[in-house]
């Protein structure tokens, strides 16, 4: 499912990297310093550049401190990332050919949708796009063929906005939280979500903890990956949070304002919710997100509710204390809104937000390590059928790029380390962080050890292990769909043994034995598949489809 949609990205992303009206912006660089910069290679995993520098800590955690204005920060950036960013470039590039073999198709597709970015530049603020810049001249000339390098750094930041659009199958199913009040331990705000967004094990692998201290606005940090400069996860030094949860849209047919470059300039520019909510009235956007915005000086926390043709604010009573949030709008604004409903209904959002309800009702007070817990959760809701391991109604759907926690009021943010959510949770004080001196020193990790939250037992568990060996057959099983050859007995009980409460692995065995028109092999796997807790009512009316025509022609 997750390399369908990559696919679609990608192939979304190569058509509409053609020649159009962006071809002839240039990005303002006049006035900024444009001196290139003179990395220092300390090691294979340290490397400085004046007070600017990347390292990867213990935790395998990339760790990148940049300064200065614009041009500045994406020159260091990509001087500083520059084997990762080419290495992130190939992992999402090399699908391409594989995808569109044929460069006659490709060149006919591009010349058809070359209108789809063609105003992208003039929906991002300027400064954004001379950073852009200056991190596009350390990419790759090897995918030129796409689109010059610039172009292609800038529109690589709606590819997430893309995964996000996806009308039958969900590349995300972000959760997350925020309590305060009675409901944190210590009365002050805290914040956890995870970052359920999948493209590929080899995009995960090299996550990166940025802190950046801009010549004007705040400095902050966030939670990212090499050549992307939006914000998904990410805290300022005034103590205000931004964490996005994808909404249902439809595919878009032009390119505005990336939601992640939307955010991040809340993060650099905004102290309050009603900052944030200001500046998001500011800007056009081509898909549906819900913002949870944090803030210190609030107390508190609201979600921005933004869509194409519409805008929404939710916050609670002061009394609630808590806010919940999954892929499904909240706000008075989309009461009747048809398509968010239907995403209600039919999508696992509901269910997770069940959850996290559920979570909080025994939880009475939420403090860091109550937060993992949550973050971490693969259960299903009590006196529910069990989920099975990778089941987008969990909490934990053991694919996230990230889990983060924030307590804005100390500055302290908690950054889980791989796998997934569930290895260590790394704090870093920003206090701490940009209140140190660097003078070109660097340091040997930017992190708080002593605040650190241990890493899951469960990552230590057979069952984990055997959770793993099931993504590995369930590749497999794909090719065997695809090519509707290839999977035998011994295959089908073996994938079905690692993971077998996951209704999946009883509807694609099913789904190839009546490809391979096997309907009697068929027919047991469906009926075992709808018998488990079935991701969303689609899914679930597929195989109870599948189950008809089984019946009809076993008559």
């Amino acid at each position: 499912m997750a390399q369908r949609i990559f696919s679609f990205i990608l192939l979304t992303f190569l058509v509409g990297c053609g020649t159009s009206g962006s071809l002839h912006h240039k990005p303002i660089t006049k006035g900024y310093d444009s001196i290139a910069p003179k990395v220092q290679k300390i090691s294979a995993e340290r490397f400085i550049s004046g007070n600017n520098f990347l390292l990867k800590n213990k935790q395998q955690l990339w760790e990148l401190y940049v300064e200065g204005d614009p041009l500045q920060i994406g020159l260091e950036t990509g001087a500083l990332e520059d084997s990762l960013l080419k290495k992130q470039e190939k992992v999402f590039f090399s699908k391409i050919e594989e995808i569109v073999p044929s460069k006659g198709k490709q060149k006919l597709l591009r010349k058809i949708l070359t209108w789809y970015n063609r105003k992208l530049y003039l929906n991002v603020p300027e400064e954004y796009k001379t950073e852009i810049y200056g991190l596009s001249r350390y990419t790759s000339h090897d995918y030129d063929f796409i689109a010059e390098r610039y172009l292609r750094t800038l529109y690589l930041h709606g590819a997430h906005d893309i995964g996000h659009a996806m009308q039958d199958l969900m590349l995300v199913g972000c959760s997350s939280f925020a309590a305060w009040g009675e409901k944190s331990a210590d009365g002050k705000l805290i914040l956890g979500r995870n970052f359920d967004f999948y493209a590929g094990d080899d995009f995960a692998k090299d996550k990166v903890v940025a802190f950046v201290k801009p010549d004007k606005g705040n400095k902050f940090m966030m939670v990212t990956w090499a050549g992307m400069i939006g914000a998904v996860s990410g805290m300022n030094d005034k103590g205000l949070t931004v964490t996005i949860n994808a909404g249902k849209s439809k595919i878009p047919l032009i390119a505005k304002t990336p939601i992640s470059i939307l955010t991040r300039e809340i993060l650099q520019y905004a102290s309050t919710i009603d900052e944030a909510i200001a500046i998001a009235k500011k800007r056009q956007v081509f898909v549906s997100e819900a913002i949870m915005v944090g803030s210190a000086k609030d107390g508190k926390a609201a979600l921005i509710e933004v869509s194409p043709k519409n805008f929404g604010v939710y916050e609670v009573p002061n009394s609630a204390d808590q806010l919940l949030c999954s892929n499904h709008f909240q706000s008075e604004t989309y009461k009747d809104d048809k398509r968010n409903n239907e995403t209600i209904k039919n999508s696992h959002s509901k269910y997770r937000f069940d959850k996290l309800t559920e979570e909080f009702d025994q939880n009475r007070r939420i403090n860091p390590e109550i937060a993992a817990s949550i973050l971490r959760d693969t259960k299903a809701l009590e006196g529910g059928l069990p989920l099975g391991y990778g089941n987008e109604k969990a909490l934990n759907q053991l694919l996230a790029h990230h889990g983060v926690i924030f307590q804005p009021s100390d500055l302290k943010v908690w950054v889980s380390a791989s796998p997934y959510q569930l290895g260590e949770f790394v704090c870093y004080d920003l206090n701490q962080v940009f209140g140190k001196m660097h003078d070109g020193k660097l340091v040997e990790t930017l992190a708080s050890l002593k605040f650190d939250i241990p890493k899951d037992p469960f990552v230590d568990s057979e069952a984990f292990k055997k959770y793993e060996q099931y993504r590995v057959e369930d590749r497999k099983m794909d090719e065997f769909l695809d090519k509707k050859s290839g999977m035998t007995e011994d295959f089908a009980k073996n994938y079905q043994s690692l993971n077998p409460d996951l209704w999946i692995v009883h509807y694609k065995v099913g789904q190839y034995y009546f490809e391979t028109e096997e309907y009697t092999k068929a027919k047991p796997n469906f009926e075992a598949a709808l018998t488990k807790e079935i991701t969303t009512l689609p899914a679930k009316e597929h195989a109870q489809e599948y189950l008809k025509k089984i019946n009809r022609k076993l008559k």
